[in-house]
């Protein structure tokens, strides 16, 4: 059997049964984007580690399709452990004799440095925001004072919200990706671990703007364009703009998240 034969094979009976929707949409890119190009025509009973060990030497020096540079450790890394999986997988069942895969050298991923606004950025931010007439803009503002992620913010009902208690129940998340369907779309399910699912107090200086907004609301979702949800990309991108606006250098939208954590140190809590 041909690897690429397989991998269709694991990804509908071994991932997408058991695995989270967001999970199966990812390990379904790397395989079609990747894994089918690079080793799909190999027979299973001829990959060994050195073929495997070379494939990863190959997509860290030209590995990513669009540029032809190579990909970083840490997108590596996330390949090694489809390969394994799907390989690990054939093994128990008896497809290949030998178990080659564990023998995969990983690249060593560096470190992320967190990122996080100052306290004069993060000022310029509200002040701009507070200025705005997009309704919308204002989950920065929660994801500032709160610590949500985007995914958590986009798929937050009015629901979640208790103004009787000024708390936030965090149940879900959202992304961006593939239904069972084939159709691209915005996709809700469980947040990211158990221990995301929890209950944040509101802050009292968002509490009548949160109010506000429900009586404006047009749809079930705090964050919305009009009546429409919004994709993550939409909203990252709303929020690019609003940097390049102020003229700051770029930061990734989960920044607001370590501003959050970082503000939070600063005045002693845990």
């Amino acid at each position: 059997m041909k690897y690429k034969e397989w991998l269709n094979t694991w990804l509908e009976n071994y991932v997408k049964p058991s695995a989270k929707p967001k999970t199966y949409a990812r390990y379904s890119e790397i395989v079609h984007k990747h894994l089918i190009g690079g080793l799909g025509e190999t027979e299973m009973q001829n990959i060994t580690p050195l073929t495997l060990q070379k494939y990863i030497t190959e997509l860290l020096t030209s590995g990513n399709k669009k540029t032809g540079a190579g990909l970083s450790a840490s997108s590596v890394n996330i390949i090694i452990t489809v390969i394994q999986s799907s390989l690990q997988t054939a093994y128990n069942l008896g497809y290949i004799e030998k178990e080659v895969a564990n023998k995969i050298k990983r690249p060593k991923s560096k470190e992320k440095q967190v990122s996080s606004f100052t306290v004069a950025e993060q000022k310029l931010i509200e002040e701009a925001i507070f200025k705005t007439t997009k309704p919308k803009m204002y989950g920065i503002l929660i994801c500032l004072y709160m610590g949500l992620r985007i995914g958590e913010l986009l798929a937050l009902e009015w629901t979640d919200v208790d103004f009787s208690k000024n708390e936030l129940s965090i149940t879900k998340t959202c992304f961006d990706g593939k239904d069972k369907n084939g159709v691209f779309g915005r996709i809700t399910n469980a947040p990211k671990t158990d221990t995301s699912m929890r209950i944040i107090p509101i802050p009292k200086s968002l509490v009548p703007i949160l109010k506000e907004m429900k009586r404006k609301a047009k749809n079930q979702y705090v964050i919305s364009n009009g009546e429409k949800p919004l994709m993550v990309r939409s909203y990252q991108r709303s929020f690019e703009r609003l940097l390049k606006r102020l003229q700051m250098p770029h930061k990734g939208f989960h920044s607001l998240r370590h501003t959050f954590a970082t503000r939070a140190l600063e005045i002693g809590v845990d």
